[in-house]
């Protein structure tokens, strides 16, 4: 059985942020952040970033968006669920991936959104 994960663990992160098994990625949580680490303000912004995080990191094991089967997203306000109900139906096709909606007490860096994932290639 082949895998690939991203080797870029350090002490502070000692995780793949990507691993891909049998046809499988498994992402871990994509934070609503900048290139450089930086939060980023705004529901729209925040949900733009932790997707372009989450990509970034399915990009790493050779899968896209349009891979992805289930997401859970971690929010610091539940009341962000009808944007992000909003932004999910622009980022993915019908019938869009299962996912779960967590409101959490805090995220890393500030964040306000954290997005994870599975994917799968037949």
């Amino acid at each position: 059985m082949s895998t690939t994960a991203t080797d870029t663990t350090t002490p502070a992160h000692p995780y793949s942020p990507a691993y891909a098994v049998a046809g499988f990625g498994f992402v871990s949580g994509a934070l609503s952040v900048d290139e450089s680490g930086v939060a980023v303000d705004g529901i729209e912004p925040a949900l733009d970033a932790a997707i372009a995080r989450l990509s970034e990191r399915l990009a790493t094991i050779d899968m896209t968006l349009g891979d992805v089967v289930k997401t859970t997203y971690f929010v610091t306000d539940v009341t962000l669920r009808d944007a992000a109900n909003r932004h999910y139906e622009r980022i993915f096709d019908a019938p869009r991936p299962a996912r779960s909606f967590v409101e959490v007490a805090a995220l890393p860096y500030g964040a306000t959104v954290e997005i994870e994932a599975i994917a799968h290639v037949a």
